[in-house]
């Protein structure tokens, strides 16, 4: 499990100790990430890609920046966070950079990222990357869903919140479209919410559990 945590996020050695340590060990999920979607669209109304940011948890981020630190290097701490970012978009690929889309009920693919970073910002590790669709798709007249887990649901993965509902930016579309955003929270089946309850720091859930606790963003676009 803490393989599965390192590989798609880039966790370090001394991140995995931490967790480890930590009551966030205790049961799924053992951190988390806050989310932020802009649905990127050209002048023709076309649908091109999925400009996403992460923000790590702040445990994660304090670890993760103090490695870092002590590391050193000619470039410093920018540099490391270059190369941070690249170890995430690769450990991603695999897992389809955590993402799912259909538009019209069609599941959609996506290109290779190619465009992103990793910053420091407010104390916290925030990767930003544009998730490109392998086809543009026309979006008026269309709903669109998104859902961004990680499969295992060792990271809960949700929108920005301000006073405990989706903050404006959450979820943005782009262009001229008249688009209506709306954030479904998850309602898990008990027994599922029981069964990561009792999984713990050495424990592999199925693949697929996070998929039934992911929020859903939903937009439909006149």
């Amino acid at each position: 499990m803490f393989d599965q945590l390192r590989r798609p996020l880039g966790l370090t050695a001394a991140a995995v100790l931490f967790f480890a340590m930590s009551g966030l060990a205790q049961a799924h999920p053992h951190g988390w990430i806050d989310l932020r979607m802009r649905l990127v669209v050209d002048d023709e109304g076309h649908l091109t890609g999925l400009h996403q940011s992460w923000r790590m948890d702040p445990f994660y981020s304090l670890v993760v920046l103090e490695e870092l630190g002590q590391a050193g290097g000619d470039g410093g701490l920018e540099a490391a966070l270059d190369q941070l970012g690249s170890e995430i978009r690769d450990n991603l690929v695999p897992y389809g950079y955590y993402t799912e889309l259909t538009l019209a009920g069609e599941k959609q693919g996506f290109d290779a990222v190619s465009d992103y970073t990793v910053l420091e910002r407010g104390g916290r590790v925030e990767f930003i990357f544009l998730l490109p669709l392998a086809e543009p798709q026309p979006l008026a007249g269309q709903t669109l869903s998104y859902q961004v887990f990680d499969p295992t649901y060792y990271i809960e993965m949700v929108h920005e919140e301000e006073n405990r509902v989706p903050a404006d930016d959450a979820l943005l579309v782009g262009g001229e479209l008249a688009c209506e955003t709306r954030i479904h929270q998850p309602n898990p089946d008990p027994e599922l919410v029981l069964q990561a309850a009792m999984l713990d720091v050495d424990d592999e859930a199925e693949p697929g559990l996070g998929r039934h606790f992911a929020e859903t963003g939903e937009v439909t676009c006149q």
